[in-house]
């Protein structure tokens, strides 16, 4: 496994995150723990959640099997590096949040921050990410409640999630006029098939020394092989869906049946190429890979000893072509 630096931090973190959004809705406990102990062995060492993960009725299931594993011993969480998220609402889906019991006021954060704890049974959490934006709450509550949970030992550092570039900056110019830290990372959605935070994301966090983990590398399955999936009866994610939408537009079909043949031509497997490809991104981290079993995992894991061919490289361009720098992408 290779590790780096999480952006301006000392915080030294695998080049492969482990969600773990499957577990508890696709994954059960016994398999959920099987695959935490798989990436640890491998060496991936950076594992993120959410307090909402488990979805539905079971908002919170996630973070109970995560820490559940903890609870096992064996070093498991002092070898981990921990990352939860707050925003969402935590009732059951339909029923509405009683007032402050989402988003990121600083009650909610007080609040929130102590169930995750119980939850993952640990007395701290790495990194504490804000899911999505709340744009009711100023950042300088925002950041009075996260200095005063750093100070109590319960979080770290804190981070982002969904934020557009000028979220990054007002958030962090705030922090350095409070005197706090401020936010050292961003996940945001970001693969070949989608590179908008190419645009203003990425350079923003790279300008504020944040690192940039993406979630969905594979797009929801459509750069796993979706189309040889397709043919050999085996659709899974991409038989539903966004993904399922996607592949009924010509354009897209068209182009992603360019990726595989691309891929194939170099004898190499469509999912472990696109996460290799963000390996060579500017300002990645590492992306985030959920596996719902072990064998996915591994596939994965193979990604980050792949070395692409600078022919690749541009041929991937050529089929995924990103946005340029900005500010030209948005003038001409």
């Amino acid at each position: 496994m290779e590790y780096t630096q999480l952006g301006r931090t000392g915080l030294k973190v695998s080049r492969l995150v482990l969600g773990t959004m499957n577990f508890g809705p696709q994954t059960d406990e016994a398999d959920s723990h099987t695959i935490m102990d798989a990436a640890l062995g491998a060496g991936v060492n950076f594992f993120d959640t959410a307090n909402v993960y488990g979805w539905g009725a079971n908002k919170g299931r996630t973070e109970e099997i995560v820490g559940s594993w903890f609870a096992k011993g064996g070093g498991r969480r002092d070898k981990t590096v921990l990352a939860t998220k707050v925003y969402a609402n935590m009732a059951p889906d339909g029923e509405p949040a009683w007032p402050n019991h989402d988003k990121l006021s600083a009650l909610n954060i007080r609040r929130a921050v102590d169930a995750s704890l119980k939850r993952l049974r640990t007395d701290h959490i790495d990194l504490y990410q804000f899911h999505h934006v709340d744009r009711d709450t100023p950042w300088d509550e925002i950041w009075q409640a996260i200095d005063v949970l750093v100070q109590q030992g319960k979080i770290l550092y804190a981070g982002s999630s969904n934020h557009a570039g000028w979220h990054l900056a007002r958030a962090n110019e705030t922090a350095a006029r409070r005197g706090s830290y401020g936010l050292v990372s961003e996940q945001c959605l970001y693969n070949l098939a989608e590179r908008r935070a190419e645009m203003e994301v990425i350079p923003a966090a790279e300008s504020y020394g944040l690192g940039v983990i993406p979630w969905s590398p594979l797009h929801g399955g459509l750069l796993g092989g979706a189309l040889r999936k397709e043919r050999e009866g085996g659709a899974g994610r991409t038989g539903t869906g966004r993904s399922a939408d996607a592949l009924a537009n010509p354009t897209v079909r068209d182009r992603i049946q360019s990726y595989e043949d691309l891929v194939a031509k170099h004898g190499l497997e469509p999912g472990e190429v696109a996460l290799a490809w963000l390996l060579t991104r500017p300002g990645v981290t590492g992306p985030i890979v959920g596996p719902r079993t072990a064998d996915q995992l591994a596939s994965a894991l193979r990604a980050v000893e792949l070395t692409l061919p600078a022919e690749l490289l541009a041929s991937l361009d050529e089929i995924f072509p990103g946005p340029g720098p900005s500010p030209e992408a948005f003038a001409w």
